[in-house]
């Protein structure tokens, strides 16, 4: 069997979910990822004509994100049209996912360049007469009564026991770590500007973190999703806090927690990745930073949704033959703080390996397009301090997770 390489990767700014306030919330988002596209053609130096596939991560898949926005980003982004492109949607784990079948294709034989990419503008939100995770079928929602997702991390956080002063903890160190990162510059290895269609820059930073965020301005926020928890929406009989309740009967109640300081932030952004076979990075002159080692994906129970970042990564490792004490450095998809805290108290990872330059909390949470950007962060990272191994791993809706090792080469 060949190896899936990396070759390099690139990401745009995160830029604010906020229409008309976000810098980059007036660029279409196929605009956005067609920019990101061509910085990572460009500092490479590849052609083109030789990419078998853009595969795309997209949570929306509808509105300004509909009828595949991987092909139409390649289109705009100037590439032949003999280059093609697919969307995919695994929910927040899309765009690792992309990542994951653009190397199942190079270790398979089947191709020799792909790129895996992600894109989301979380301020152009997509149109939608859905009840939510079940899309209106009753069905489904009698088996499994799916619940929004802060919900879901506010039952965790009750079940684990994570009081408001750990999350809020986590949150801080989220900030901390990523104003740190952004001071010594280890995100501008990966970084491409986004750029409005009359050539002025739109955005060259990341536009969501909150330096000096502390214990004591966070303790002043509200619980973002207690009301939401007791509210029965027309016709159902129960609110997501009895749910909750009927479905773990161990908790007296769903314990709050969560806000937006300690939670995803909503951004807009896309990332991409380009992956080669070792025979055409060889004989084209690419040289390969990593190489995808092995991935993953588990589910686990729905209506908690949150929880199968451990076991995907367990299995990752099983299959990998390696163990925790194996990984250098763990980059866990900041969804709220409750899910990382509980994939370190399942796996016994400490504070000083994961998510060391600071995560979706402080830097946001572009849904289909941070796969991409949590690889390319902690690879950076990895060459930052000369350390060989990473697991990245995220939580996505429908109670799934996603995992991948990679390995400097």
């Amino acid at each position: 069997m060949t190896e899936a390489l990396i070759i390099d990767g690139v990401r745009s700014p995160r830029g604010r979910g906020k229409k008309e306030v976000g810098a980059l919330s007036t660029i279409h988002p196929q605009r956005v990822l067609a920019q990101v596209l061509n910085g990572l053609k460009d500092k490479v130096g590849f052609d083109p004509t030789d990419v078998e596939d853009v595969v795309t991560g997209n949570n929306s898949n509808t509105g300004d994100h509909a009828h595949d926005i991987g092909r139409l980003a390649t289109l705009d982004a100037g590439w032949p049209i003999s280059t093609p492109g697919v969307t995919l949607n695994r929910f927040c784990g899309s765009g690792q996912q992309a990542v994951t079948f653009a190397a199942m294709g190079i270790l398979a034989g089947h191709q020799d360049l792909v790129i895996g990419a992600g894109v989301e503008s979380m301020s152009r939100p997509s149109p939608s007469n859905t009840d939510g995770f079940t899309a209106n079928n009753a069905h489904l929602y009698e088996q499994y009564p799916l619940i929004p997702q802060g919900i879901s991390a506010d039952l965790i956080a009750t079940l684990e026991g994570f009081s408001r002063e750990d999350v809020d903890r986590y949150g801080v160190m989220s900030q901390e770590r990523a104003e740190a990162s952004i001071e010594e510059g280890r995100f501008k290895n990966s970084l491409v500007p986004i750029y409005h269609d009359d050539g002025q820059l739109a955005l060259d930073h990341d536009e969501h973190p909150r330096p000096g965020t502390t214990l004591e301005s966070l303790a002043g926020l509200n619980p973002s999703f207690e009301k939401m928890g007791a509210w029965v929406p027309e016709g159902r009989t129960r609110s997501a806090d009895q749910i909750c309740k009927d479905l773990y009967p161990q908790i007296d109640k769903v314990i709050h927690v969560h806000h937006a300081g300690n939670s995803s932030g909503v951004v807009d952004g896309a990332s991409a990745i380009l992956l080669a076979s070792p025979d055409y990075a060889s004989a084209h002159g690419l040289k390969p930073r990593a190489r995808i080692v092995m991935t993953a994906t588990a589910g686990t129970e729905p209506v908690i949704m949150l929880t199968a970042p451990g076991p995907a990564a367990e299995i990752c490792l099983r299959k990998a033959g390696m163990k925790v004490d194996d990984i250098d450095l763990f980059e866990i998809n900041e969804a709220f703080a409750s899910v990382v805290l509980k994939f370190q108290k399942d796996l016994g990872v400490p504070d000083e390996k994961i998510n060391v330059c600071g995560g979706a909390i402080a830097l946001g949470h572009p849904i289909g397009a941070t796969g991409p950007m949590l690889i390319q962060t902690v690879l950076d990272e990895l060459e930052r301090q000369d350390k060989s191994t990473a697991l990245i791993a995220m939580c996505t809706g429908g109670g799934m997770g996603t995992a991948t090792i990679i390995e400097r080469v």
